[in-house]
């Protein structure tokens, strides 16, 4: 069950990045991160009012908020480096960073120890990862990527690796109130990222709309993660929950009739395997 958890958070962190990617190229980078964290807040507010009975303690709303600090770093850099550089290389800088950083807190930390199959499915799903994420160059072109927009996404893997790692730490009884502190958080911080570089705050036509709506189903996204990760080991619920780059590759496929490249099928290939050594595992 956790492992399918895992799988159901790539895909809704999937389709959450295609969208605010989609709104990116018409509106601030920021500006687009802000609207889908408060839509994300509204909606873990709401929820947790309605179905948490008992109170969090101090201890793991502070997780929480480690958490949503990360995810406020996160997908600020995250949106401003797919915004600046080609997105074949950004997001699966930020998305194995991502990945990288809690695989080793769970085995030098936690003392996770995956058997056989679950570590290769494990170093199957890294370079997946990658390929996915690759957008293919025109014919007789060559893509580059300043250096600004992979400090970028250095940047954002670092912070959705703290927001992977902090939700691990609150137990599944500390109820909802700790994931709504977390997207409390993350609004906060991008509202002071906001107020160092002063974008624009419109996002034209119903993209603010479309763009809360996305946030709220990341915050579904990152339940789901911080339930399997309870029914999981970390590094395995990471893992597969960081194969979401495939997501927006299907989709711009099916929505966008955009064509894939051979690294995609390979790395398409490579996180189907993958998602079949860890569940059979």
């Amino acid at each position: 069950m956790g492992e399918l958890m895992a799988l159901f958070a790539a895909v809704c962190f999937g389709v959450t990045h295609f969208v605010n990617g989609l709104a990116a190229r018409r509106a601030p980078a920021l500006t687009v991160s802000l609207f889908a964290q408060v839509g994300g807040t509204v909606v873990t507010v709401l929820a947790a009012l309605v179905w948490t009975s008992a109170a969090a303690s101090p201890a793991e709303l502070c997780w929480g908020a480690l958490s949503g600090a990360g995810t406020g770093v996160g997908v600020a850099f995250l949106y401003r480096a797919m915004s600046r550089g080609a997105l074949s290389v950004v997001v699966p800088i930020s998305d194995v960073g991502a990945v990288a950083i809690p695989v080793l807190v769970g085995f030098a930390l936690l003392g996770e120890r995956p058997g056989v199959m679950s570590a290769v499915g494990v170093a199957l799903a890294l370079p997946a990862i990658w390929l996915t994420s690759a957008e293919p160059a025109p014919p007789g072109q060559h893509r580059t990527t300043p250096a600004p927009a992979l400090r970028d996404a250095l940047i954002a893997g670092v912070g959705f690796a703290v927001q992977f790692l902090g939700m691990t730490r609150v137990p599944l009884a500390a109820g909802l109130w700790p994931v709504a502190a977390s997207r409390v958080v993350s609004v906060v911080v991008i509202i002071a990222l906001i107020a160092g570089s002063r974008p624009g705050l419109r996002v034209p036509g119903g993209w603010a709309i479309t763009t809360a709506g996305a946030g709220a189903l990341g915050s579904v996204a990152i339940v789901l993660y911080w339930v399997a990760s309870h029914q999981q080991l970390v590094a395995i619920a990471t893992v597969l929950s960081a194969l979401y780059p495939a997501i927006p590759v299907v989709l711009a496929l099916v929505v966008l009739r955009e064509r894939i490249g051979r690294r995609q099928v390979a790395g398409l290939c490579g996180a189907a395997g993958a998602i079949a050594l860890l569940a059979l595992a």
